[in-house]
C-alpha cells in the first residue's frame, strides 16, 4: 500500500520549500519533488543573495506582504539556526522623478515606512563608495538588507524534513492530475505514481512546462550575476559599510548590487535588471562572455569607482515574467485543489517566507487572509490571446 499524503509539492526553490515547511508546521503529511538536488543552482534560487526590501516602488500592494516576510524570517533563522537574513539598509538612488525614487517614496508614505531622503552629497558622505551624479537623489530604507537563497531554501527543507516532510529530490514530475480516481490529486515522476489530497506547484523557469494549461503567458529570461573584488579591497564594502542598492539611470536602465558579504576575497555582487534574452530552462547559456562582463563594467566605473576592479566570477540564472511583472499566486482557476505560485519576475525572493504561508493557506484552507487579489491568474494583461502560444 503506497503511502498517503495529504499534501504533494512539486518543487522545492525558494516557494515550495517554504510551502513544505508551512504544511508540515501545520501538521500535515507532505510529499515534496523536486527534479535537482537540494538548494541548486540551476533554477532561480541561488546566488548567494538578494535584495529585501519594504517600500516597494513596483506596487504598494506588495507592501503588507513584505512586513510580514521580515517576521517570517526573523523566525526562520531562530528556529534553524542559518543566517538566512541581514540587515544592511537600502539605497534607491536615481533622478527625484525616477520610478525607483519616486515609487519607492510613495510606497514609503502610503504605508507610514521610515525613511529618509539624500541628496548627491549626502549620500557621497554617507555612502562613499557611490559616486552620484549632481542631479541624482536617494531614498534611504534601514531595513532593508539581504536574504540568503540558498541557506533559506535549506532552512525550510531541513524544518520540513524534521518535522516529518518526505522530500525527494533528483525527480522529475512529468504529468499531473487534479481529480484523479477517489478524488485524489495525482502525480507522475520518473521513478513512480503519487496520490494526495491537494496539489502545490512551484515549478520556478518550469511553469510553462506544468502549469501549460494555467492560461497566463509566462516568458523564461537568462540573467547574469557577477562578482567583483573592488580595487583596494573589500573594506569599504563591508555590510555595515556598504548598503544594498538600485541605481536606475534616467533612460530607466537598473543596476543592482550588494555588500561583499563572503569576506575579503569574496567580491561584490552586482547585476543588470531585466537585460537577459529569453531562454529554455533545459538550455540556458551558463556560459559568462567577455562582452557582459565588459558591459557592467563600463557602467560601474563612473558610479562606483572602486569597481569593477578584478572580475572574480559569474553566474546565470533566470527570471520567469509575466506581462504585467506581477507575480501569480492562486488556486488554479480549473483545479481547486492544486495551489500555483509562478512568474516571480525577477522580484519574488524576498517574499518567499510569505508566500509559503500563502501557499499552505491556500492549499488547507482554498483561501488567504493575505492580500493577493494582484496575484490573480485570471487578471487581466497576462492571459494569452485566441490561437497564441504561450
Amino acid at each position: 500500500m503506497p503511502p498517503a499524503y495529504d499534501v504533494i509539492v512539486v518543487g522545492l526553490g525558494g516557494m515550495g520549500s517554504a510551502a513544505a515547511y508551512h504544511l508540515t508546521a501545520r501538521g500535515l503529511r507532505v510529499l515534496g519533488l523536486e527534479r535537482f538536488g537540494p538548494a541548486h543552482d540551476l533554477g532561480s534560487s541561488h546566488g548567494g543573495s538578494r535584495i529585501y526590501r519594504q517600500a516597494y516602488f513596483e506596487d504598494p500592494a506588495y507592501v503588507p506582504l513584505l512586513l510580514r516576510a521580515h517576521e517570517l524570517w526573523e523566525r526562520l533563522g531562530a528556529d534553524s539556526g542559518r543566517e538566512v537574513f541581514t540587515e544592511t539598509g537600502g539605497l534607491l538612488i536615481g533622478r527625484e522623478d525616477s520610478l525607483a525614487v519616486a515609487g519607492t517614496l510613495r510606497s514609503a508614505r502610503q504605508w507610514g515606512l521610515d525613511h529618509e531622503m539624500l541628496d548627491a552629497a549626502d549620500i557621497r558622505r554617507r555612502f562613499p563608495t557611490f559616486a552620484p551624479a549632481p542631479e541624482d537623489v536617494a531614498f534611504h530604507e534601514r531595513r532593508a538588507g539581504v536574504a540568503r537563497p540558498e541557506a533559506t531554501v535549506r532552512a525550510h527543507l531541513d524544518l520540513a524534513r524534521a518535522q516529518g516532510a518526505e522530500l525527494h529530490f533528483e525527480e522529475r514530475v512529468r504529468t499531473w492530475e487534479a481529480d484523479g480516481p477517489g478524488g485524489k490529486a495525482r502525480v507522475v515522476t520518473e521513478r513512480g505514481t503519487y496520490t494526495a489530497d491537494r496539489l502545490v506547484i512551484a515549478p520556478g523557469a518550469w511553469a510553462p512546462e506544468l502549469l501549460s494549461d494555467l492560461g497566463v503567458s509566462v516568458t523564461v529570461e537568462r540573467q547574469v550575476m557577477y562578482w567583483f573584488q573592488p580595487d583596494g579591497g573589500t573594506g569599504p564594502f563591508t555590510p555595515d559599510r556598504h548598503p544594498v542598492y538600485i541605481w536606475e539611470d534616467p533612460d530607466g536602465a537598473q543596476i543592482y548590487g550588494f555588500p561583499a558579504l563572503d569576506g575579503p576575497h569574496g567580491g561584490a555582487k552586482v547585476a543588470f535588471f531585466r537585460t537577459g534574452g529569453a531562454t529554455d530552462p533545459d538550455a540556458l547559456d551558463r556560459r559568462i562572455h567577455p562582452e557582459e562582463i565588459e558591459t557592467i563594467a563600463a557602467y560601474l566605473r563612473p558610479r562606483i569607482p572602486a569597481l569593477p576592479g578584478r572580475f572574480l566570477k559569474g553566474a546565470a540564472c533566470m527570471y520567469t515574467s509575466t506581462p504585467d511583472e506581477n507575480f501569480v499566486v492562486a488556486r488554479h482557476p480549473e483545479h481547486p485543489r492544486v495551489a500555483v505560485a509562478c512568474g516571480f519576475s525577477g522580484h519574488g525572493f524576498k517574499f518567499v517566507p510569505v508566500i509559503g504561508e500563502i501557499l499552505a493557506d491556500l492549499a488547507v484552507e482554498g483561501s488567504t487572509q493575505h492580500p493577493i487579489s494582484l496575484f490573480d491568474p485570471r487578471r487581466a494583461g497576462v492571459r494569452p490571446l485566441p490561437g497564441t502560444t504561450r
